[in-house]
């Protein structure tokens, strides 16, 4: 369905949304696909675990199971085209939402778009080069001598996968804040005011979009979080400096009439 200035009807968004699904499904199968034999798997695989692979034993990672090698490539696969083919899904839910968007609001959509792919990005690089480490070490601590750690790739690659997924997703808050401060769906002031909460919220998201709970990486997330949100509200604040002032004063006129 084509992307135009006209505003869709309910059956026709349900239409809409089946069709970028179905687009988004089909690049991950042809990406996965792709990705999943050589010369991609290998370099991917090596790439992924670069930062850990010292804390391996013998830094050889193993599977369980006779067809757990088959699921382990799949799933190299499957990450690795998210990861890589986000901008394209990225895009696709962007077009879903962009017939509902007046005129003037659409100006938004590129910039939108670019900044989106960066702070996924951003976030993905963050657990790779920051998080990993001393997540996993802090983790493989927990054991102590009593146990023996047997690195199952499987359960490697989910952790390392979620983590990536998770804080590329996590990355994206500021630019929910910007629109909803932008679109008037929460006063600026608000936000100010309700800190508290939203910290407590982004804690909460923090602790959602981290596997392995782990207070190095919570707190890794949770600090950038909130990072990330204040820059958004500094941002919003001068992007939609009018409208915000105009937000004060018919909140400054209401409360002097019922005072």
């Amino acid at each position: 369905m084509p992307i135009g200035p006209k505003r869709l009807p309910f059956f026709e968004h349900v239409a809409e949304l089946r069709q970028r699904l179905v687009i988004i499904a089909i690049t991950l199968l042809v990406g996965s696909t792709i990705l999943y034999f050589e010369p991609f798997y290998e370099p991917i695989w090596a790439f992924i675990t670069a930062p850990i692979i010292h804390l391996i034993p013998g830094g050889k990672f193993v599977v369980l199971g006779p067809f757990e090698a088959f699921t382990f490539r799949f799933k190299v696969s499957l990450f690795a085209s998210i990861v890589l083919f986000s901008p394209i899904i990225i895009w696709q839910v962007l077009a879903f939402f962009l017939p509902a968007l007046k005129p003037t609001e659409r100006k938004w959509v590129v910039p939108t778009f670019f900044a989106a792919i960066l702070l996924f990005f951003a976030g993905a690089a963050f657990v790779y080069l920051v998080i990993m480490e001393p997540a996993f070490t802090f983790m493989l601590s927990q054991g102590g001598d009593l146990v023996q750690n047997l690195a199952d790739a499987n359960k490697y690659l989910t952790g390392i996968g979620l983590m990536m997924i998770g804080f590329g997703m996590a990355f994206e808050i500021p630019i929910v804040v910007f629109y909803a401060i932008g679109f008037g769906l929460i006063p600026y002031r608000k936000l100010r005011q309700n800190w508290r909460y939203v910290y407590a919220g982004l804690a909460v998201i923090a602790a959602i979009a981290t596997p392995d709970w782990s207070p190095v990486t919570m707190g890794a997330l949770g600090g950038s979080l909130i990072l990330l949100y204040e820059g958004s509200i500094a941002l919003a604040r001068i992007a939609f400096a009018k409208r915000i002032r105009e937000q004060e004063m018919t909140a400054a006129e209401l409360a002097e009439a019922e005072g």
